[in-house]
């Protein structure tokens, strides 16, 4: 895995092409998700974090106070 301080290649892309490589990736990712298998663990981790969500139907922060934190404390 590379850090930002490695060469990537990826350096002579813009900002927006480096967007639309990664929503490229992950659309062919997607497209192949018919294969995935999820272990038994994972699932049951998933219906567990669905039933707290299902009891509690907190949504959570929308993405701007979210940010806001984070930002605030840096």
């Amino acid at each position: 895995m590379s850090t930002a301080s490695e060469p990537t290649g990826f350096g002579d892309l813009s900002f927006a092409e480096r967007v639309i490589l990664v929503q490229d990736l992950w659309d062919s990712i997607a497209a192949e998700q018919q294969g995935f298998e999820l272990s038994p663990e994972r699932k049951a981790e998933l219906n567990r974090r669905l039933a707290a969500y299902r009891a509690d139907r907190n949504p959570g922060s929308p993405w701007q106070e979210v940010k806001a934190r984070i930002l605030s404390k840096l």
